[in-house]
This record gives C-alpha cells, structure tokens and sequence, in this order.
C-alpha cells in the first residue's frame, strides 16, 4: 500500500555532529543524489537507514518510494488515509504527507534520494529489529496499520502491552502506554557488557535513564544528536 520504505526522515540542523555519530555507531554512509535543496546525509546498517535533513522535517518521519505517486495517492485516501500536504506536477518532486494514530508522521515520494553503499554491514547495536511506536489506542493503531498494508504477526505483554507488525520492507512495534519519548529504532545485541564497552572506545555515552518498565540488565538506550532513541536489548536465552 504504502511503497517501499527508504528512511526514517529526521531534522538534523547541525548535520555534520549528527553524520559523525552515526558513524561512530558503525552505521555507513550512502550516496545521496540531487532532490533536495537543504543539506542531507543518510546513515544506514544495511536494514535500516535514517535521513539526516537540515531542513524542517517533522521529526521521525517515516519515508516510502512509491512510483506513480499521484496515480496511488487516490487509492490510499479510498483506504481512509487523510492526506495533510500533497505535491505534484510533471516539473515537480512529488510527495504528500499524513500522520497515522501515535502521532506518527508519513511521507511518500515518487523516487529514491539515495542509493545504497556497497557495503553496509550491522551497527555497534547489532540487528536491527523494529521501529517502536508509543500509541493510546492499540486496537485502533493496529487497525490503522493494517490499513496500510501491515500485517499482525505478535501479540505482546510485556515491556508494554502491544502488537508487532511486519511489511515487506520495515517491521513496527505499537505498544501501548510506553514511555519512549521519541522516535525509537530498536536492536538486538549478543551482549550488553560487550556494546557498553564498544560504545566506550566509540566515544558514544547510554543514557543515564530508562524508560520505568525496561531492566537495566537487559536493555540500553542511546539517544542521537537529533533526538532518535537506539534501544538494545539481549536475545532471550
């Protein structure tokens, strides 16, 4: 429904501090092309990639290619989706805009901005395993979603009620009631001693505070110049 998933859009007004802690984190680079005007940079792992736009962004934003994007923006709004900004014309770089329940912002675009590295390997984090979504309404998110073309894979309890969903290209957590604070990209480390002690030699500080509901043995955050979280937590024996 949605496309091809491409990045996870974020503001990063001081781009260059942002570039270079993504590459302390082992994230690589990706050669960005022409269509924007601002200055852009793109961090990837192979899995998944984040856009560095020193422009107004809505932070965390969620960026698919879809071909033929004036042709699909009909379907999409037949589907319930109500479009916030639409842009198009044969001159133009069509895009359109809308936000999903959780206050999640979505922007699809008609082509790739950038390509892929040659080589891209996993970060300090490890696998990269979803991108998490604080929502009100779980029923009514995971209906929304769905909507979209995600399908429910995972019923959870714990570290907070929710559902996991998948698609071709990103997989997504809802959960509900969580204290993330931000955007989230969540990972799964062989150990968490090992990735404090990387993360030292990178020069890259945890946070000093969790969310209530994670066990610091088993979880560790890092927050990005530009406000994304990087969650890791430790496979299940």
């Amino acid at each position: 429904m949605l496309g091809r998933f491409l990045e996870l859009s974020v503001p990063a007004p001081r781009i260059l501090d942002s570039w270079r802690f993504w590459e302390r984190l082992g994230f690589a680079g990706a050669l960005v092309g022409e269509t924007w005007t601002h200055r852009y940079a793109v961090a990837t792992d192979g899995r998944i990639a984040v856009g560095l736009h020193d422009a107004d962004v809505a932070p965390g934003t969620l960026t698919y290619v879809r071909p033929d994007l004036g042709g699909h923006l009909t379907r999409l709004e037949s589907a319930g989706v109500e479009l916030e900004t639409r842009v198009l014309g044969d001159d133009r770089f069509n895009e359109a805009t809308f936000t999903a329940p959780g206050d999640q912002p979505f922007r699809l675009v008609e082509a790739r901005t950038w390509s892929p590295p040659e080589r891209a390997t996993p970060s300090l984090f490890g696998w990269f395993e979803e991108y998490a979504i604080p929502v009100r309404d779980l029923e009514a998110a995971r209906e929304y979603w769905e909507r979209l073309g995600f399908v429910a894979v995972e019923e959870r309890e714990h570290p907070w009620p929710g559902v996991g969903l998948t698609s071709d290209t990103l997989d997504v957590g809802l959960h509900a009631g969580a204290d993330l604070g931000g955007p989230t990209l969540v990972f799964v480390a062989d150990d968490l001693v090992t990735l404090r002690e990387r993360l030292a030699e990178a020069g890259v500080e945890p946070d000093a505070r969790l969310p209530r509901a994670l066990d610091p043995r088993r979880w560790l955050r890092v927050t990005s110049p530009e406000g994304v979280r990087l969650l890791a937590t430790v496979a299940e024996p």
